[in-house]
């Protein structure tokens, strides 16, 4: 047997018959191989790296807090100095009023915790039949229950049902397609909507000029709940603290993780406005019966905070500026590639060169290969739901980094169309 290790979101025949791709370390903006070779990283990891690989103020803290107590359990009223004085930082942070932070592990466990928080909120308000989670096509909410069950593509889906009920999709660009699903099932059956500021997995979608505005005005207009889920574009990717603070809105809850740590330990959360915190805070609410293990870890939390200081201290909200600029036009020329439909950029550090709808529908393997190829001229990206391809580095990246991606990927696309 080729390894004893099953990959997640991986053709396990394809990986045992063509082998693994060992990592060994990183600095900056580049990874290398066991075998020496360089590459230019144009995920982030998986969009988390934001303060790029070999940060020793992040592993030293992290090592100290490991020494003084790795962790313990945060149930009840039990806390340490870290995790609290984290939940402090980022409501401050946050776009929300007096808000609260609710931790959990990493996105997906956020998002499991916000179905829930919001349908315990109705019910504790006295509407138990808001239930409904209304979501997007194309959106990706991470795969665990609720995740896998509210996810907007069905390839994730398959052959796991059935799965969580009372949840809907809607055309991921139409707020008018928004507030007729609400109308048609009626507002109070509807407990929230859950909408990615950029849809990332699904092919990197920007949002339309004025949509997320309006999303939010049709669920305030009809009692809705607005879940803004932050995974992908929160500290620091689109070149401010949030997506929600950059376009002005007021989720009552925003989900996070990946970049509050840049994924040196996993974290994530929910930022909770005072609308959802007073229904569970009050006298009458008792005690909620959720939480994980290692909510609010305190290695985790500490190693968070030279990540948020280093976030602040080299600028790196204004350098995604920069690099939604930089990575448009070092991308841009590849959508004239005869194998290219589209580059998409111009928001933050966040892009995607999308192969044409027609070349992956007579060959739905090609991206794949395109993907692969990119190794072979230093580029790491990854394959999304439609055909596009990743782009979303460090933001410590340079100019000659961000270079290194576009030339790579052309000469990969080159390389594939030659093959013929």
């Amino acid at each position: 047997m080729a390894t004893r290790f099953w990959h997640p979101v991986a053709d396990m025949h394809a990986v045992a018959a063509g082998g693994e791709l060992w990592l060994d370390h990183g600095s900056g903006a580049h990874i290398w191989d066991v075998e020496g070779r360089r590459y230019v990283d144009a995920t982030a990891g998986l969009w988390y790296a934001n303060v790029g690989y070999g940060r020793d103020e992040i592993v030293d803290a992290a090592a100290a807090q490991m020494r003084r107590l790795h962790a313990y359990s945060h149930y009840g009223d039990v806390s340490t100095e870290p995790t609290s004085r984290l939940a402090e930082r980022i409501a401050s942070l946050a776009p929300i009023d007096d808000a609260v932070v609710f931790f959990a592990s990493g996105g997906g466990e956020s998002v499991e915790t916000t179905v829930k928080m919001v349908r315990r909120y109705w019910s504790l308000t006295g509407e138990p039949d808001r239930t409904v989670i209304v979501t997007r096509e194309r959106c990706y909410h991470g795969l665990a229950g609720y995740g896998t069950s509210i996810v907007g593509t069905d390839v994730f889906k398959a052959g796991v049902g059935p799965l969580v009920g009372d949840t809907i999709r809607v055309p991921w660009a139409s707020a008018d397609a928004l507030a007729d699903a609400i109308d048609e099932i009626g507002a109070e059956r509807v407990a929230a909507f859950f909408c990615e500021p950029i849809i990332g997995a699904g092919g990197v979608l920007l949002p339309p000029e004025g949509y997320l505005d309006a999303v939010q005005s049709v669920c305030r207009d009809r009692g809705v709940l607005f879940v803004v889920d932050e995974v992908i574009c929160g500290f620091g990717r689109v070149g401010d603290w949030f997506a929600s603070t950059r376009f002005g809105l007021e989720p009552d809850a925003i989900t996070f993780a990946k970049g509050i740590t840049s994924g040196y330990v996993p974290l994530g959360g929910v930022i909770v406005g005072p609308r959802l915190r007073d229904a569970f805070w009050s006298a009458e609410a008792g005690v909620w019966r959720h939480g994980y293990t290692y909510s609010g870890h305190a290695t985790a939390t500490a190693a968070a905070h030279p990540n948020l200081d280093i976030l602040e201290r080299e600028g790196l909200l204004g350098r995604a500026l920069e690099l939604e600029l930089e990575l448009a036009d070092a991308l841009g020329p590849l959508a004239e590639h005869a194998l290219v439909g589209e580059v998409r950029a111009g928001l933050g550090a966040v892009a995607a060169v999308q192969i044409d709808e027609s070349v992956v529908a007579a060959d739905p393997g090609l991206p794949d290969r395109v993907t692969l190829g990119a190794r072979d001229h230093g580029v790491l990206t990854r394959t999304l739901v439609g055909g596009g391809l990743q782009v979303s580095p460090p933001l410590v990246v340079d100019r000659e980094g961000v270079d290194e991606i576009a030339s790579g990927l052309r000469a990969a696309l080159d390389d594939v169309a030659a093959q013929g």
